[in-house]
């Protein structure tokens, strides 16, 4: 078994991506674990925010690491909230209030289209030149209001476009299978099938 620190502290995430890797010979165990503070997240892409907390996470640890970096994108705002996701309405922001503005920021707006966007990368150490870097895009449009009582951030107001349910409505094992996390995890699994196998 090959263990790796999740360079997150958020339960909720962290349920889902060790659900996401289930079945695999990769133990992950949470930044939380180990005491870790957050790490700062100063950076206007994805990809750079998740590698800054890898690294992090990695250099505390002495352990290989996997981070995520994610958020919801919406095309009439810029493609914003973007990396500013989870501080969308200020630095301390609940899930609720961030949901909220972004109704606000849509109202009588008739564009609706938006994306969540996961970057999720894996070093072998803090030093890694040679990160492994998975993306994955998750297309639907902002409701009008919340619906449904499952996942978090914007799930309630995220509607698919294929199933026309917001992320909140879908069960676990469908919502694995059409997320950004999901399809970006899938990437790195196979990623580290391959890296490990070659070892």
């Amino acid at each position: 078994m090959i263990k790796i620190v999740l360079a997150s502290s958020n339960p909720k995430k962290i349920g889902e991506l060790q659900t996401l890797l289930m079945g695999t010979n990769f133990e992950i165990i949470p930044q939380s674990n180990f005491n870790i503070s957050e790490a700062d997240e100063p950076y206007d892409t994805f990809i750079e925010n998740a590698l800054a907390k890898a690294r992090h996470a990695s250099l505390h640890t002495n352990l290989p690491a996997i981070a995520d970096d994610s958020g919801i994108c919406v095309d009439s705002l810029n493609l914003l909230p973007g990396v500013r996701s989870a501080r969308y309405a200020g630095d301390n922001a609940s899930d609720i209030d961030n949901l909220n503005l972004l109704l606000q920021s849509l109202d009588g707006v008739v564009d609706r289209n938006a994306y969540y966007y996961s970057s999720i990368v894996f070093i072998s150490s803090h030093l890694d030149p040679q990160p492994l870097i998975c993306e994955g895009i998750w297309k639907g449009r902002i409701t009008k209001s919340p619906r449904g009582n499952n996942g978090f951030g914007y799930d309630p107001i995220f509607e698919d476009i294929k199933t026309e349910k917001t992320a909140a409505e879908l069960d676990t094992t469908l919502k694995n299978k059409l997320s950004h996390r999901g399809k970006a995890l899938q990437q790195l699994i196979h990623k580290l099938k391959i890296k490990y196998e070659q070892e």
